[in-house]
């Protein structure tokens, strides 16, 4: 039995003004190619499947697309709800989707049973149980108690997770005794694990006051599938509790991990291998760090770019100087090469130099152009819209500096 485990794909993100439409379909087909390769009999979408509750309709489209494509391949398809998820979005189709050979968990169900999914081989044999678990919200498992303190609370609703988990798994186990089948039994999640490294693109899960669940929450399932934090990891040291991470990079600072989707192989009912598959990356993508020395240099690096898909580019500049002309200078640099600067930004550490000089000084000592610009650097202009807007407030700037200029010459005059 073969299972591929997947997650937050976000459909429908705009990366800062860019729509990843492109490369999620570009994901999608090279999905589906390996589905085919490796003959997997179950794929499992660990929460996230769009980036808003109210997706875009080319987003629901590549999503109903690809149930259409899986439902043609034969393959089992379950699809969970995570945080960004809306729960009513995803079940307004989850009738018919069930027609397709697809499951659709948006919410913990008020009938546990509902979350005991049996997946079958490609011969349409019983070859595993899930515990399909997704995002859970605290009205899900608890009920709020009058007078209980934040740690009572934080308490209770860990227990109540560590015992909806506990409950599931139970029913898989006796689901299991009903097929008299020896089959694994796999659980999800779309939440924060102790201990995990998220990314710049992951907003943080608080269920409820309860910032992240142990690894004792989870039952002693065969593989637990997780979702919501980008990047691949394992869990405590625990090979068989898994985070995916998400296929295509969702902040520029996911760049430095290797995005991969995951194929559990059981044999027997005993979990075999897990496999990583890598994802390429669709889109070029590039963080330049440096003084503007090193920034040209790096640059002239791709002035070879041959591919029709420009390099968008993170540019962080290390100085101690102000440079109002940043954004120009920028601008001259890449004017004949097939980039995009997307973020363009000062090193955190020159950032904070700048504050701690800032309060050192006092407003008699700097120009009303300096305190202007200083606040300006404390921002971020990304873009050629962001540009054009930088450069709309410094001529509004100059334009009231103007008449302050004229209108205290003429009271001069008047005195």
């Amino acid at each position: 039995m073969r299972i591929l485990h997947t997650s937050d794909w976000h459909l429908g993100q705009h990366f800062i003004t860019k729509s990843r439409a492109a490369e999620h379909l570009a994901f999608i087909n090279w999905l589906l190619n390996r589905i085919c390769e490796q003959q997997i009999d179950a794929v499992i979408v660990a929460g996230d499947i769009f980036d808003t509750g109210a997706p875009p309709s080319y987003a629901r489209e590549i999503y109903n697309r690809f149930v259409v494509e899986m439902n043609k391949l034969g393959c089992q398809l379950v699809i969970l709800g995570g945080n960004h998820d809306s729960v009513s979005t995803l079940n307004e189709s989850r009738e018919l989707l069930a027609y397709l050979n697809t499951r659709v968990v948006a919410r913990v169900e008020n009938n546990a049973d509902d979350q005991i999914i049996v997946l079958n081989d490609q011969e349409g044999n019983p070859g595993a149980i899930l515990c399909a678990i997704p995002y859970i919200r605290p009205r899900d498992v608890v009920t709020s108690q009058a007078d209980e303190s934040g740690v009572e609370k934080q308490q209770a609703l860990g227990e109540a997770i560590k015992n909806h988990y506990a409950s599931l798994y139970a029913l898989a186990e006796k689901k299991r005794t009903e097929l008299s089948a020896d089959v694994p039994i796999i659980a999800t999640g779309h939440l924060t694990a102790m201990g995990v490294k998220s990314s710049e693109s992951v907003r943080d899960i608080y269920i409820g006051s309860l910032e992240a669940v142990p690894s004792s929450a989870f039952p002693p399932a065969d593989y637990i599938a997780l979702g919501h934090i980008h990047r691949p990891q394992i869990v405590a040291q625990s090979e068989h509790i898994r985070y995916c991470g998400s296929p295509i990079p969702l902040s520029f600072d996911e760049l430095g991990t290797q995005k991969e989707v995951l194929m559990a192989e059981f044999t027997d009912g005993t979990l075999n291998q897990i496999t990583p598959i890598l994802v390429p990356l669709f889109q070029p993508m590039q963080v330049i760090k440096g003084d503007l020395e090193t920034i040209e240099r790096e640059l002239n690096l791709l002035s070879e770019h041959l591919d029709d898909k420009p390099v968008w580019l993170c540019i962080e500049v290390d100085t101690q100087d102000y440079l109002n002309d940043l954004q120009q200078r920028i601008q001259a640099m890449t004017a004949d090469m097939n980039v995009e600067v997307l973020q363009l930004r000062r090193a955190r550490s020159n950032r904070q130099a700048q504050i701690e000089r800032q309060e050192k000084e006092t407003l008699a000592e700097l120009t009303p152009e300096e305190v202007f610009e200083r606040r300006l650097a404390q921002e971020t202009f990304d873009g050629e819209s962001e540009g054009e807007r930088l450069t709309r407030i410094r001529t509004r700037f100059r334009s009231i500096m103007e008449e302050v200029s004229s209108s205290d010459q003429e009271e001069e005059v008047n005195a």
